[in-house]
């Protein structure tokens, strides 16, 4: 079992997604399934779930014919089966025969897509395909789920009898109301209904004058209802009757039911069935809300997201047509722990919610809004410190809540945990807080726990930064705007924009001086230096945007234009090809014709036609030449590209490029250490500088 308290479920938001996962179940089977919902004991189990809503999606989404879930839940039906002798209400009966008709239309669906589907058709492995179920409800009721009329020979008799009788009550009261209407005893209405039987709305002055017998008085006292005298033995004789038809019925009910109980397996596994796609269903709708992908899941505490979005916010801004911004974070062995600082309100915290909430849904079988190229670890303990947890109840402070949420940490923190630490340190003095959290920070770190970790303390930054597998990262901000930028840049820690954000709220800036002027020139300073270097790389990485797009133009420029040149060339070839079969063509149409004059009818024409059979065996002859010459050049074009291909060198041996080799930047003598490498991405530490570059930009020193 993975260990994820109620305060981390609480605080991650994982309680929210639960809720919306059972609003898109259709039984109470899958939303009981959904309430419980939690990270699985295993990551096998956990590649197993996301497989099935993976493949569900697809089906859904790419496959035709693939059969709508929807269905009642048996789970009533099948207690009632059990009990011997019960009999089963016509309701549970449709339910049987709809979910019966519903899995079978899914065992037709995947019968041919074992392969493609794997885990749906698993799934389904647990029931077989059997129309006997249809059969015996289909002889019993009809197309409105009715009885029929000949589901028995009795109840066909009996039903003819109600038909002949009440024909003859109609008949009967039809006359008797004809009779009364010209009298003024009957009331506006003439008629009404009481107890399901025609009767007179007699004027209650009348009453005496309607033989028959009284069921009834209006509200108003002025109307009472009269059965007809006539049809008084004949609607007892009636009722006797519909009581003979119920009686049936039940017999006939109970017989189905007994031949349904025969099959009770087959009815368990439709429920089992259906529930399950359900619960699978109810993970896709979400999914679909989302644009939830399925990750890579590793048997090893690692993190690899790429355009992550934070699920509830990103639901949220859609329905509000709003953007979300994503996030690439990547954690690893070699860069564990990930300090985040930067201004308020700049999506620190948004950002270490991410990461935990789309943790704990994958190791929970969700499908999860991020680049399907994106894989993710598997943690033993996901647990969280984020927001203001005071305790009125227990009496606790903030900071004392948080000192106990962090004794709980030390104790169970391993190289198998994954910690969320919002606002690290703070609820104490700056300076003593400060300190005791860089001691827990390093007792974190030297159990070998991962960790994203939010912080506003100069200490934290410096510590991440001495640390070999820990990292600094920022939320950028825009100082030209001064406003927030929500992206994450990894590699330097950020600057709290402490006086730019009070410049942006409207804070006079003679006040913010007068705070500058508090603080000893070092810290203001080092301020400064974070907030320029950030600003310099977002320019930076700016620039280098807008050059990689103009790269890509005049890619397709080129390409465009070697495209338009081919197709230019070849029309050319065609054209040429073409011209010189027209010159064929003609001169030897003006040798035919010229042979066409010399022919004279009725004469001999030896010598012409000696001529005729030589211009044609020429001619013969350089179409067969013309072939044999195109052969042998193809012939040997093929075997000079193989002997090309056979005498082609190895390009000359580089010194390799790996973590620790020490390296230059291309176009200076900046020197440093290779720390990490990502394809053509090569992580460089020159000096106490982090950065990112291609391998391109960099020559490897012997």
């Amino acid at each position: 079992m993975i260990h994820l308290d109620e305060q981390s479920i609480e605080e991650l938001e994982f309680h929210r997604i639960k809720e919306m996962l059972v609003e898109n179940c259709i039984g109470p089977s899958a939303a009981a399934f959904m309430v419980d919902i939690h990270p699985l004991s295993n990551v096998r189990k956990a590649r197993a779930a996301l497989d099935a809503a993976w493949e569900y999606r697809c089906s859904r989404n790419e496959d035709e014919g693939f059969p709508r879930i929807e269905f009642e839940e048996l789970a009533k039906d099948i207690s009632r089966l059990k009990l011997k002798n019960a009999t089963l209400f016509i309701e549970g009966v449709v339910r049987i025969y709809r979910a019966s008709l519903l899995c079978n239309d899914l065992l037709r669906f995947f019968k041919d897509k074992q392969e493609s589907r794997p885990m749906l058709s698993g799934i389904l492995r647990n029931t077989w395909h059997s129309k006997e179920i249809q059969k015996a409800v289909e002889g019993v009721l009809d197309k409105r789920f009715k009885v029929r009329d000949d589901a028995s020979e009795k109840l066909s008799s009996i039903r003819q009898d109600i038909g002949r009788k009440r024909n003859q009550v109609n008949r009967n009261f039809d006359r008797l109301l004809k009779k009364w209407q010209g009298t003024g005893y009957l009331g506006e209405a003439n008629e009404s209904f009481m107890n399901e039987r025609r009767v007179l709305s007699v004027m209650s002055g009348y009453r005496k004058n309607v033989p028959g017998q009284i069921c009834g008085v209006s509200r108003s006292g002025q109307i009472t209802y009269v059965e007809p005298r006539e049809n008084i033995q004949l609607n007892y004789e009636l009722d006797a009757l519909q009581h003979e038809e119920e009686k049936e019925i039940e017999r006939i009910l109970n017989a189905l039911s007994q031949e349904l109980r025969n099959r009770l397996d087959l009815i368990e596994s439709y429920q089992y069935v259906l529930v399950q796609m359900d619960i699978i269903q109810a993970k896709v709708r979400l999914a679909e809300r989302m644009d939830g992908q399925k990750v890579g899941l590793l048997n090893e505490p690692f993190l690899d997201i790429q355009k992550a979005y934070h699920p509830l916010l990103y639901v949220k801004n859609k329905q509000e047509k709003q953007e979300t911004i994503p996030q690439d974070i990547r954690m690893d062995d070699e860069q564990r722990m990930l300090v985040i600082s930067g201004p308020n309100a700049g999506g620190k915290s948004i950002t270490l919610k991410t990461v935990g909430l789309l943790q704990v849904m994958a190791q929970s079988g969700l499908l999860i809004p991020v680049s399907d190229s994106s894989r993710l670890g598997w943690f033993h303990s996901i647990l969280s410190d984020i927001g203001d947890n005071q305790s009125i109840d227990n009496q606790l402070s903030t900071y004392s809540y948080r000192l106990n949420r962090m004794r709980q940490f030390l104790e169970v923190a391993d190289d198998r945990t994954l910690l969320l630490l919002d606002e690290f340190g703070t609820g104490s003095d700056p300076e003593l807080g400060g300190a005791l959290a860089e001691v827990f920070f390093e007792q974190l770190y030297d159990k070998g726990a991962f960790g994203v970790i939010t912080t506003h303390y100069s200490n934290i930054k410096f510590k991440a930064s001495d640390l070999e597998h820990a990292q600094n990262a920022s939320m950028l901000f825009d100082t030209e705007t001064l406003m927030p930028r929500y992206r994450l840049s990894m590699g330097q820690p950020g600057s709290s924009f402490t006086f730019e954000v009070a410049q942006m709220n409207g804070i006079p800036s003679d006040l913010i001086d007068q705070a500058k002027e508090l603080l000893d020139d070092q810290t203001v300073e080092l301020d400064r230096l974070i907030a320029t270097l950030q600003s310099e790389k977002d320019r930076i990485e700016r620039e280098r945007s807008l050059i990689q797009d103009d790269r890509q133009q005049t890619k397709r420029a080129k390409q465009s234009f070697e495209d338009r040149e081919a197709q230019f060339l070849r029309r050319l070839e065609t054209q040429q090809k073409q011209i010189d079969r027209n010159n064929k063509y003609l001169s030897s149409g003006k040798k035919m014709h010229a042979f066409v004059d010399r022919f004279k009818l009725g004469k001999a024409n030896k010598e012409l036609m000696g001529e005729v059979k030589k211009f044609l065996t020429i001619e013969k002859t350089k179409i067969e030449e013309a072939k044999k010459l195109i052969a042998l050049r193809e012939k040997a074009e093929a075997k000079s590209a193989a002997k090309q291909r056979r005498r082609k060198k190895k390009p000359k041996s580089e010194v390799p490029l790996k973590v620790g080799s020490k390296v230059r930047l291309a176009k200076s003598n900046q020197r440093g250490e290779v720390i990490e490498l990502e394809g053509e991405k090569v992580v460089v530490m020159f000096g106490s500088f982090r950065t990112q570059v291609t391998r391109d930009k960099l020559v490897v020193e012997e």
